[in-house]
């Protein structure tokens, strides 16, 4: 019984921690995503202000 019991702490753990990491990414996918769409309209600004 005692084992049970760790292997479901280390479990809950694993999930609680698991949990934390995959908001983490989806967070910094989305930041990404935007820093990269700011990135492209900065440098389309460049190249528009360049050719006139």
């Amino acid at each position: 019984m005692p084992a049970l019991v760790t292997i479901l702490i280390v479990v809950g753990i694993v999930l609680l921690l698991l949990g934390i990491f995959v908001e983490a990414v989806k967070f910094l996918l989305w930041l990404g995503l935007v820093l990269l769409v700011i990135g492209v309209i900065v440098w389309l600004l460049k190249f528009i202000k360049r050719k006139a």
